[in-house]
């Protein structure tokens, strides 16, 4: 497991975490990437493209008051599941 700073990007990490994801990391493997904030919308949209790009986030957490660090496995993620009305109780 390796970790990428990616913090010098700003909002601009997107194409950079998946270019490490397809090219840096292993099948099976995990990579730690750290971002900046910034935009709280981040933290959201970074897991989507994990989950898009077809990998595993296997853990999201505020590392300190401005950055934020994901743990990204290479290996194709679960489906999402989908709570219909019924299933919540409507």
């Amino acid at each position: 497991m390796q970790r990428y700073d990616l913090r010098y990007l700003k909002n601009d990490f997107y194409d950079k975490m998946l270019e490490i994801m397809d090219k840096k990391v292993a099948p099976k493997e995990c990579a730690i990437i750290m971002f900046e904030i910034g935009d709280f919308e981040n933290v959201q949209k970074s897991a989507d493209v994990i989950y898009e790009a077809g990998y595993t986030l296997m853990n999201s957490i505020k590392f300190n008051e401005v950055d934020w660090t994901l743990v990204v496995k290479k290996e194709k993620p679960e489906p999402k599941v989908v709570e219909t009305s019924e299933e919540a109780g409507e």
